[in-house]
């Protein structure tokens, strides 16, 4: 039988997500974005904390007060550092994250400098066929190969550091939005302020409905997940249950599909919680939201980052479909309609076990994965080996009578 729940507001949503794709925020220059969600906050009514550095801490009232729960989105993009100004007034780059100089020739870029932003182009060494011929297809594909034109009167490096550009300022990439009539989103920077506004819907959902949760939960904004720290430390003491929100790449050999949530079983940190990945796959199936179970061998998030950490939570991750992760990503609405559905349906059901707030849990809490009956043992049973050895005897035995 399907729960009976209200759909998300997906006009918020797409509305939200656009004017955040509109906020330059690479990893170390997230004040901007992290203000906009904290507006978003206050207007809800939604009391939070700040960290030092800028991860914002909510919290969303329950019934009762422990074990705790969080939602982690991050809001940190990937970008760029200028890592020295060249001869001839142009720009090298090291990227913000992990991701290839192949997805950043040809962008249009915000450089920020010390007398404000200027705008600019990321480019290959040998850049116009006219001048090169074929020897624009013979540079190899790294950040050594690519340069930044500033649109600026610069041909040295004098003049450069004369419009207030320096090492290490911060470089912006457009993310260029498309909202297609059939549903796709097509973007740079989906990852993750797609997870970033669908974390705000949810929260919008659960205030407009004025219905305490089980228990309380704490939705997590987290600025520097794109470089591997993510929620390390930003986890309140006693949450019992974390999941994390990201992007989950389809791809060939990936099972996960643009249009469903994706459950991540297992990335580059490890398996995931048993019992939290399974109690989400239930309300999957209860709520008939499609889903995906995927692994992914080269992934970092929030909530790997939780695990290194050696926070002792149970932890879990979920994602909306996307092609091209960390280039020009595309979604469609329905994952991140499915992925808003399936937060507010995990927020409002019961904690995963009644004693979590505890650091010491009973042991009837370790004793969903295996019990008696599970396991088949094998059904050829080896002879004891004083047989075999036995057995090995008489077969010497044998031949030297023969011999004789």
């Amino acid at each position: 039988m399907t729960h009976a729940h209200t759909g998300p507001d997906m006009a918020y949503l797409e509305r939200t997500l656009l004017e955040m794709l509109a906020i330059p925020c690479p990893t170390g220059f997230t004040d901007g974005v992290v203000r906009y969600v904290a507006e978003h906050l206050d207007a809800m009514g939604v009391p939070y904390e700040l960290t030092r550095r800028g991860t914002i801490r909510a919290t969303l009232k329950g019934k009762r007060p422990s074990p705790d729960r969080a939602i982690a989105a991050h809001l940190d993009t990937i970008g760029a550092m200028v890592r020295g100004i060249k001869d001839n007034g142009r720009l090298e780059l090291s990227p913000i994250g992990h991701w290839s100089s192949r997805f950043a020739e040809g962008s249009r870029v915000s450089i920020f400098g010390d007398n404000g932003c200027m705008r600019g182009s990321v480019l290959p060494l040998m850049a116009s066929g006219h001048a090169f011929n074929e020897g624009v297809d013979s540079l190899p594909v790294n950040w050594d190969t690519v340069e930044l034109r500033i649109d600026a009167h610069t041909t040295s490096r004098a003049e450069t550091l004369e419009l207030g550009i320096n090492v290490g300022d911060f470089v912006a990439f457009d993310p260029l939005p498309e909202f297609t009539e059939n549903g796709y989103i097509s973007s740079r920077h989906l990852d993750n302020k797609a997870g970033a506004a669908i974390l705000l819907t949810a929260i919008k959902q659960v205030v407009d409905r004025g219905e305490l949760l089980a228990v309380d939960c704490h939705p997590i904004f987290t600025i520097t997940e794109e470089t591997g720290t993510g929620s390390a430390g930003a986890l309140p003491w006693d949450v019992s249950e974390f999941v994390g929100v990201d992007i989950a790449p389809s791809a060939p050999g990936q099972s996960t599909h643009e249009r469903c949530v994706t459950l991540c079983m297992q990335d580059s940190g490890g398996p995931y919680d048993y019992h939290l990945t399974r109690h989400l796959l239930s309300l999957c199936q209860r709520d008939e939201i499609p889903v995906r179970r995927d692994l992914f061998r080269y992934y970092h998030s929030d909530a790997e980052s939780a695990i290194r950490s050696g926070t002792d939570t149970r932890i879990a991750l979920i994602g909306f479909g996307t092609d091209a992760t960390h280039g020009y990503e595309r979604t469609h609405r329905d994952s991140l309609e499915a992925l808003t559905r399936l937060l507010v349906a995990y927020v409002y059901s019961p904690p995963m076990f009644e004693h979590d707030e505890r650091t010491d849990p009973p042991l009837e809490n370790f004793h969903g994965q295996l019990s008696p009956g599970t396991v088949t043992g094998n059904e050829t049973v080896l002879p004891p080996l004083e047989e075999v050895f036995a057995s090995e005897a008489h077969e010497t035995e044998h031949h030297s009578h023969k011999k004789d």
